[in-house]
């Protein structure tokens, strides 16, 4: 996919855009089946012709925002001017009625619950687990081992995730919750982008079907384990007790419904996002010997002989660079939306009540104005090695990277993602480096940007760790 940066500047959208027509739809449709052929391309396509581009979901009238400033406006203005859309029954099955989902007081009333689980002093209470996972299986991979990276960092996040969220102590079945999970948001994103996103929610499809029975999966195992936690006379420090300990300001806690949804949706912030990221970090490395030997050159004079911990998160600045770089070429969270209300605008352009409001982290986050070399994998633009340490070599605009969104409504789970990814790949390439099988891996839009097939890798330990081995 090209980028080709356009004249348009920060200035114009403050002036007022005028919002310009997007491809013609088909009748009944719209656009509906360009975009669900490859949503990702067709953001770019869309992007190439404006900053605000009209285009139509279905019969409904919908509005594609490109540029920094009015994605801004979107995010920061959620709640006064622009609602929260409806996601589809697929969507809302799975996550029921939790933070990303809730409206109104309702989201208020959670978010305050829910945030104080992972602030950071609780985040570097589970950055011990991260790091004591990741070792876990860096002590199983030897040289010249064949492994699938999308398969390894699945399971290793799913057991973070597992043991963060339910406890290091609970028997919970990470397979069957990740199999179920994995089932579930294949076909949310099917939906999402296909004919099922027009069905009402009474239309019985095999793929909703599916939806269900996965989520019955994920709701029997959370109830097990919920049921397990009331009946301990013990404190533990998982996420999962945090939820149950909290209170709003009435003292009314979280019910049990209420639980399964914010547990349901940290597990996917926890292990579905983070197993992506670290996946496509492979894959780039893996292609970019300059990156990955900078990487490892950080991590031998940072961390030496011993395991990364949370105290060396800040240090790392170029693994966070890494990181940063990666979801910005393959963010997980790859599209936000939102209705506008009355007295929405957008740059100083009113956008008429009812108008779905569309924007891309892969079409923004590729756009040749904020980024050089916008398809390059450069780590540097985040951290100058040569400046000030962990300066941006680049001017980025604010919203012009928002994997975690934005706004009041930016991912609760923000730093947990990046510490954990950061942690993860700092405690395996100070030991590995991954050769990935050569051949493209495309990104799949589903409920995160996934991998189209196994990513399959041969491990080789690093000449500085042979050595510390032989010594």
């Amino acid at each position: 996919m090209t980028t080709q940066a356009r004249p348009t500047t920060v200035e114009s959208v403050a002036a007022g855009p005028k919002i310009v027509p997007g491809p013609r739809g088909v009748p009944l449709l719209g656009n509906l089946p360009e975009f669900g052929k490859d949503p990702l391309a067709f953001f770019e396509r869309l992007r190439a012709r404006g900053d605000l581009v009209g285009w139509r979901f279905g019969r409904s009238p919908a509005l594609f925002i490109a540029h920094p400033d009015a994605i801004g406006e979107l995010l920061t203005e959620v709640e006064r001017t622009f609602d929260q859309p409806d996601l589809g029954i697929a969507f809302r099955t799975l996550l029921g009625n939790g933070v990303v989902v809730a409206k109104g007081a309702d989201w208020r009333r959670k978010r305050s619950l829910v945030q104080p689980s992972v602030r950071p002093r609780q985040v570097r209470s589970y950055a011990a687990t991260m790091a004591e996972c990741a070792v876990a299986l860096a002590d199983r991979w030897t040289d010249g081992q064949r492994v699938d990276i999308k398969r390894e960092m699945a399971a290793l996040t799913q057991l973070i995730a597992v043991r963060t969220i339910f406890g290091a102590d609970t028997a919970a079945d990470a397979e069957a919750i990740g199999r179920a999970m994995d089932v579930a948001q294949k076909e949310i994103g099917a939906e999402f982008s296909g004919i099922g996103a027009l069905l009402p929610d009474w239309v019985p499809t095999p793929g909703r079907a599916r939806v269900k029975r996965a989520t019955a999966v994920i709701d029997t195992e959370v109830a097990r384990v919920l049921a397990r936690h009331r009946d301990g006379d013990t404190e533990r420090p998982d996420l999962l007790s945090r939820l149950l300990a909290a209170r709003d300001e009435t003292g009314a806690p979280l019910s049990d419904r209420e639980i399964r949804d914010e547990t349901v949706t940290l597990y996917i912030g926890g292990h579905e996002t983070t197993s992506s990221t670290l996946v496509w970090a492979w894959y780039l490395l893996s292609h970019h010997p300059r990156v990955r030997d900078a990487l490892a050159e950080e991590l031998d004079r940072l961390l030496g002989d011993h395991e990364p911990g949370f105290d060396d998160y800040a240090r790392l600045t170029y693994t966070q660079a890494v990181v940063k770089e990666t979801l910005r070429l393959y963010p997980t969270i790859w599209l936000i939306t939102g209705i506008a209300k009355d007295g929405a605008s957008l740059g100083g352009t009113p956008i008429p009540r009812g108008t779905r409001v569309w924007s891309s982290q892969w079409a923004t986050h590729r756009d040749g104005r904020w980024f050089t070399d916008p398809e390059e994998f450069r780590p540097e633009r985040w951290h100058t090695v040569d400046g000030a340490e962990g300066e941006p070599s680049e001017q980025i605009p604010e919203y012009a990277w928002f994997p975690f969104g934005g706004g009041p409504r930016v991912c609760l789970g923000t730093r947990f993602a990046m510490v954990e990814a950061v942690l993860v790949l700092a405690v395996l390439a100070r030991r590995f480096t991954l050769a990935v099988d050569p051949g493209e891996i495309r990104p799949v839009p589903s409920l995160t940007l996934q991998p189209d097939r196994e990513v399959l890798a041969t491990v080789r330990t690093r000449p500085a760790q042979q050595a510390t081995d032989a010594g």
